[in-house]
């Protein structure tokens, strides 16, 4: 851990499939003594939009661009996109994904994609959910408690 960041996100939604529902996201940064931990909530959004804000959130928060990054996250959503280079197809595509419907998220997908650009070394690592890992679970819990509070 000596000289990256180290980021876990996760994110949540209670009622994913129904319009009145909560979504939380939450994210651990750690660079070396250094540990910020942040979350939020929105209504009527999904699982995934959490997933792909709670990552979006973090990477705002970092003032260096120059320090490498590892996002360590369960959502194969986004893991996957980015090791996978989806998005590079989705915009040759003009957004069009491999079913031929539009991609969904992509407000968030352009934002994330351009933040994930603008820094020097950015690597994302599939963790296991709700396997004991400490801050993915912390970053789990962070995400509850932005559902808790946008819900009150």
């Amino acid at each position: 851990m000596n000289n990256k960041i180290i980021i876990f996100t996760d994110g949540a939604c209670s009622g994913n499939q129904h319009d009145e529902n909560i979504g939380g996201y939450g994210a651990v940064l750690i660079y070396k003594d250094n540990k910020k931990e942040i979350f939020g909530g929105e209504v009527n959004t999904t699982n995934n939009r959490m997933e792909l804000k709670a990552c979006i959130e973090a990477l705002k928060v970092l003032k260096r661009k120059d320090i490498p990054i590892e996002i360590h996250t369960d959502s194969a959503y986004l893991c996957n996109c980015f090791n996978q280079k989806w998005y590079e197809k989705w915009q040759r595509n003009g957004w069009i994904n491999s079913k031929k419907e539009s991609v969904e998220n992509k407000d968030l997908w352009v934002e994330l994609i351009n933040l994930v650009d603008s820094f020097n070394s950015i690597k994302f690592i599939k963790v296991k959910g709700h396997s004991g890992i400490e801050l993915n679970e912390l970053a789990d819990s962070l995400a509850n408690r932005g559902m808790t509070e946008i819900g009150n």
